[in-house]
């Protein structure tokens, strides 16, 4: 047996194992990315807070895609002979390995969460920059067994229509309730079948708070009737008027303007949401001043405010903004691409 040939061979079937295994995982990524409801990843898990992070595209381009785009490219570079091949394979699989490296940093430091997937996709990058370069100083340049190319071709693509073909085929999977903090449950169990439940933890100091609220809002608006917003109150001890506007929401909402007092307190200038400044925003909506200054004063809002952030503690919150759509827990400032699509799953999930 000719040992050029051999390590040849070894080296083609050693570069189409990570290739396959990073296009496999993305394109299982790609599946759960363009469905409404996950048949892969479990939601409010890994997968969930990578989807729901500005890392999760880069340019507008989901990064399933890449995956998918640049792991075909690492296989074909793969099972063609040459010195020009193992060059652009080396070159291919070093952005992988770069890419892989970097993403894996930004879920531990950025996401503090690990996508399975994602992991897989990014060792895989890592694996084949190492293969790649061994593969072209180390293993002379005899070409492998004439089927063998072919084979690994066919290999790459049948494992890449299996997983889309099973993607389409398969039925979504359903989020135990028993996995979300108790809380959360409690506010879903009392909405009405058929309506989505968001829970908003806020202080409306809070820019990134604002931010999010002007994405939702328009969408919230888009589904009236099939959403259920619940506003927990969350003020900052850094934000000098978040206790002020808390009340003022708070109290708004007994006397029947809460949802209206809140669009004006996000869109209000944080200069205007002192005591007096929210006292303006409630007179301008027509709620009795002395009611409202009376509920302000009561020891029974802080009270509730208090018990606001409990509920923020006992159900996981770390940071603001924190919103939980149906099942999924989405935390940061988010895109109204991302809004929109929790909420229409919710929406999925509340029918069903």
């Amino acid at each position: 047996m000719n040992k050029s040939r051999t390590l040849g061979e070894t080296g083609l079937w050693a570069s189409l194992a990570p290739a396959c295994a990073g296009l496999v995982a993305s394109a299982i990524l790609l599946v759960d990315y363009v469905r409404p409801i996950p048949v892969f990843c479990v939601e409010g898990g890994g997968c969930d807070a990578v989807r729901n992070s500005m890392w999760a595209s880069a340019l507008g381009v989901p990064m399933p895609i890449l995956g998918v785009a640049g792991f075909a490219a690492l296989g074909a570079a793969s099972v063609i002979s040459g010195r020009i091949a193992r060059l652009v394979q080396m070159l291919i699989a070093m952005v992988a390995a770069l890419a892989g490296v970097g993403l894996l940093l930004i879920q531990a430091l950025a996401i503090h969460r690990f996508c399975p997937y994602c992991c897989v996709v990014d060792a895989s990058g890592i694996v084949s920059g190492v293969v790649a370069t061994l593969r072209l100083w180390r293993i002379p340049e005899e070409a492998p067994y004439r089927f063998s190319p072919y084979a690994g071709g066919g290999f790459l693509i049948a494992s890449l229509v299996a997983t889309f073909v099973v993607g389409h085929r398969a039925a979504p999977l359903m989020v135990s309730r028993s996995l979300l903090p108790p809380a959360i449950q409690e506010e879903i169990a009392r909405t009405p079948h058929g309506i989505a439940t968001v829970v908003d933890f806020v202080d409306f100091e809070c820019p990134f708070c604002r931010m999010t609220h002007s994405q939702l809002e328009p969408i919230v608006e888009s589904h009236a009737g099939r959403v259920r917003v619940v506003r927990r109150q969350v003020p900052l001890k850094s934000h000098m008027h978040a206790r002020d506007a808390a009340r003022a929401a708070c109290c708004a909402e007994i006397l029947g303007k809460g949802e209206a007092m809140a669009n004006a307190l996000f869109s209000a200038s944080i200069d205007d949401l002192t005591r007096e400044g929210c006292e303006r925003i409630a007179e301008r909506l027509g709620l009795d001043l002395r009611q409202f200054r009376q509920c302000v004063d009561s020891p029974t809002t802080d009270e509730s405010i208090e018990r606001d952030k409990a509920m923020f503690k006992a159900s996981g919150g770390k940071a603001l903004p924190t919103l939980w759509i149906g099942d999924e827990e989405l935390v940061g400032a988010q895109s109204s691409s991302t809004l929109g699509t929790a909420v229409g799953r919710a929406i999925l999930r509340a029918g069903s």
